[in-house]
């Protein structure tokens, strides 16, 4: 299912019961994401801002819309599906091309790649999203962006699709990264390392070119999803969202950059990196439950703001867990599974608990075949993508429920020895690891809580799990009323 705005989005919020309307002022610095967070936290709903207000108490033309995402429920209705699950086989087996071997591969290819063509973006001549034009004097201020906690270095765009292309290949690259207001014309770009924006940016420097962008919100709201998503390489993230949404992305071309943007955007800020023009950035309160330190960052200089006339800002906050970034790290997760057991078909099932903000903890069942599978995994994961950055590991057997914490936290500390089964490995880590001796490098560990066998040198018996009889169970199960249990 298609958006065609943002608006339609949160008319479908509105019937299904998942959206609040706020009509008071309500502060973009510190209020509304109070108000959010205890919402999330509470699972509440959607909230739709419709008076937000500067400090000084004058109130934005427009609206700001907040934990559009924060429930499965409402990252299916999103997304357009009927379930995260659903779609997942299907998202990858779009996603898995091998480069074929031989012309009978080749001819048994050709039907996904005309299938993955007709999802590609098109161009069309005008879209809503350039309604209202300033390029003379564009101003950031006039955009409803938030602060969200107290020691934040100023108000922060958070939930922008962010448009780019790779100076050497051509290839389009959208990312969702933080953009912190520095005045009315300037912002931080905070592109980690390990994005392929600031590769992009990298490569740009290199060759002493300026690197033209361009900051989309709102729109389809699968735009931001896909934005976010650890796609394969040379997939194109718009392509990704034309089939999540079942019609290509329809792109119109900015005013003032070489750079195409979709033509349902809410609000697009248009502008350039110039090689070498770092700021400072932040303090950003962060995912992670801390801040993020101040740190250099490529300005962004805005040479025009474009918008709907009835335009809806789409922001979101992070902080202490949970927050709305978990549901949409668990879409993600839940999305690409398929893909990752096409690779490591051993995996029964991951999860990335909240507590763990995604780089910190990843715990995964395994079908155990040979000694020190456990460990294979391990390495095997640290070697894809995204899940390089991941800071501790830790492997269950299959028939463990890894979105059980108890019986996770049970099952491996009951089966653990320490010196055997912890791995230590030395790596990049996640840009936000702030416990690391040295920026974007640390250690990660692995921990092996299978049982272990006699080819792995484990020289006892393994003991059994204590588990009642399934005629003993039955009976009980009869009786209870019997017994008066029934309450």
């Amino acid at each position: 299912m298609a958006y065609d705005s943002l608006q339609d989005f949160v008319s479908e919020l509105d019937r299904v019961g998942e959206l609040r309307r706020i009509a008071a002022p309500v502060e973009v610095e510190l209020e509304i994401a109070e108000i959010a967070d205890r919402c999330v936290k509470s699972g509440g709903p959607a909230l739709l801002f419709e008076s937000p207000a500067a400090p000084n108490g004058e109130c934005f033309k427009i609206p700001v819309l907040i934990n559009a995402y924060a429930s499965d429920k409402r990252i299916a209705i999103a997304l357009g599906i009927e379930s995260l699950d659903a779609v997942a086989g299907e998202v990858a087996e779009l996603l898995e091309i091998k480069p074929p071997e031989g012309i009978v591969e080749k001819v048994k290819m050709l039907p996904k790649l005309a299938r993955l063509a007709s999802f590609s973006p098109k161009t069309v001549g005008v879209g809503p999203c350039q309604e209202i034009s300033e390029t003379e004097s564009p101003d950031l201020f006039s955009i409803p962006a938030l602060k969200c906690w107290p020691e934040d270095g100023g108000r922060y765009i958070t939930l922008p699709h962010v448009y780019s292309r790779n100076p050497r290949t051509g290839r389009r690259n959208v990312g969702m990264y933080r953009i912190q207001i520095f005045d009315s014309k300037t912002a931080g770009m905070h592109m980690h390392l390990h994005h392929d924006g600031a590769q992009n940016y990298r490569e740009s420097v290199g060759m002493g070119r300026r690197m033209e962008m361009a900051v989309a919100l709102g729109g389809d709201p699968v735009y931001a999803y896909a934005a976010s998503a650890p796609l394969p390489p040379g997939i194109d993230e718009l392509t990704l969202a034309g089939f999540l949404r079942r019609k290509s992305v329809s792109l119109v071309k900015c005013r003032t950059v070489n750079v195409e943007v979709p033509a349902d955007s809410d609000i697009v800020i248009e502008g350039y990196l110039e090689p070498g023009v770092l700021q400072k950035e932040g303090p950003f309160g962060d995912h992670t439950g801390w801040y993020s330190l101040a740190d250099d960052y490529p300005v962004f200089h805005v040479t025009a703001i474009t918008r709907r006339r009835e335009a809806i800002y789409a922001t979101t906050i992070v902080g202490k867990p949970p927050m709305e970034d978990y549901w949409l790290g668990g879409a993600t997760g839940r999305i690409f599974m398929p893909l990752m057991k096409m690779q490591l078909p051993e995996i029964v099932d991951v999860h990335m608990p909240a507590e763990g903000v995604f780089h910190n903890m990843v715990i995964v069942s395994i079908r155990k075949s040979f000694p020190y599978h456990a460990r294979k995994v391990m390495f095997a994961l640290w070697g894809m993508g995204q899940m390089s950055l991941a800071k501790c590991i830790v492997i269950v057997d299959e028939d463990v429920d890894v979105h059980n914490a108890s019986e996770v936290a049970w099952k491996v500390l009951g089966s653990i020895d320490p010196r055997r089964d912890f791995v230590f490995v030395d790596g990049p880590v996640d840009a936000l690891e702030h416990a690391s001796d040295r920026p974007h490098i640390g250690s990660k560990v692995g921990v092996d809580g299978t049982r272990k066998w006699a080819s792995e040198g484990f020289s006892r018996e393994w003991p059994g799990e204590i588990i009642m009889s399934d005629e003993i169970r039955e009976r009980v199960t009869k009786r209870w009323k019997e017994y008066g249990l029934d309450g």
